[in-house]
């Protein structure tokens, strides 16, 4: 079971400035902070008038401050005027197809952005623990099946990729230099990073991924386009890692030391599923749909392989995946299914969701 009361314990109450709160990711941890009260302000870009932000009143559940992550003096203003005990930083371009459309903006998003949230907290002259979310694809992929640990060297052949291996390196750098461990109790900040990605769940919208392809295709009655059946990816149910960030600070809160470092979030080696079997599942799931493999057609690269290495994570974290595969994406669907029904209701669910997930 998800430690509820560690949670309530660890977040009720405190102050967490979360960047990228309008995202999908971030509006679902938005909810679940929200849900264990902590308070809540939210720094990001205007949300989408077609996402989960909007359908759970995103603004309703915390200080939302409409920004830019590239805003060096906003950022850092906004952190020291609201002098968080916890800073989540989940703003990012998340997209490796866009990144090749805008790989400056890319970088300036994913690595400055980084380098702006961490030198402003120089200027907070009080405790607070810091989680910065990368991806699982800061890793040099050799494409083979030997899944990536935590130490292993970090790369990027697309933008998108680079430039989360870029903001691992700023991070490492930072916690050497400005706050190193050795010197905490004058500092007095933790800083730890965490690596997941092929996240799904309700409220993904976005333009070339798999799932909201998925979606729009089986409710418009239409193929399924699928680019790349053979690469296998490892898929996750959202609720994963923000449960692992949410453990993640509050366990890096009492034990600096222990915590501080790089964390890979992600399934089992047995949920690890190509594009083919994601979307045969999907189909079996929803009941209806086809698919059609896109052939001949010029695409920027993507990795065909990539497998996370969660021993560390479990070991020591004391965190596990909750759902497998099928579980994962059975709960994605079911959200969608729900998704033409009024915001009360969808809101509602996504709090239910949430909800069963801590009683596993």
């Amino acid at each position: 079971m998800v430690d509820q009361e560690l949670f309530k314990a660890t977040y009720r109450n405190k102050r967490v400035f979360l960047t990228g709160h309008t995202g999908f990711k971030g509006a679902w941890m938005l909810c679940w902070l929200h849900s264990i009260g902590a308070i809540v302000e939210g720094y990001a870009l205007q949300a989408p008038e077609e996402g989960l932000y909007a359908d759970i009143n995103g603004d309703n559940l915390c200080q939302s401050i409409i920004a830019d992550i590239r805003d060096q003096k906003r950022v850092r203003d906004e952190i020291v005027a609201f002098q968080p005990d916890f800073i989540f930083h989940l703003a990012a371009q998340p997209l490796v197809r866009l990144s090749y459309k805008i790989p400056a903006e890319t970088f300036e998003v994913n690595t400055l952005g980084t380098v702006y949230v961490l030198d402003a907290i120089q200027h907070l002259h009080k405790p607070c623990t810091v989680v910065l979310i990368t991806t699982d694809k800061v890793y040099e992929n050799k494409e083979w099946h030997y899944p990536y640990r935590e130490n292993d060297r970090l790369g990027g052949y697309d933008p998108y990729s680079a430039s989360k291996a870029t903001a691992e390196l700023v991070i490492s750098s930072y916690r050497s230099s400005f706050f190193n461990l050795n010197k905490y109790q004058e500092h007095q900040k933790v800083i730890v990073s965490a690596r997941a990605g092929n996240v799904i769940g309700g409220g993904d919208w976005s333009k070339d991924r798999i799932i909201p392809d998925i979606v729009r295709a089986l409710q418009s009655g239409v193929s399924i386009p699928v680019r790349n059946p053979n690469a296998i990816r490892p898929w996750q149910h959202v609720l994963e890692p923000v449960s692992g960030y949410l453990l993640l600070g509050a366990k890096a809160t009492v034990e600096p030391s222990m915590y501080s470092g790089a964390w890979n979030f992600g399934p089992q080696m047995e949920d690890c599923l190509t594009v083919q079997t994601l979307v045969e599942t999907a189909i079996g799931i929803w009941g209806t749909g086809d698919y059609t493999v896109l052939t001949g057609i010029d695409q920027p690269h993507e990795a065909g392989l990539l497998k996370l290495d969660i021993s560390k994570t479990t070991n020591e974290l004391g965190w596990k995946p909750k759902y497998n595969s099928h579980k994962a994406i059975q709960m994605t669907l079911d959200w969608f299914k729900k998704s033409s029904e009024s915001r009360e209701t969808l809101s509602e669910f996504t709090e239910n969701q949430i909800r069963e997930y801590m009683q596993l």
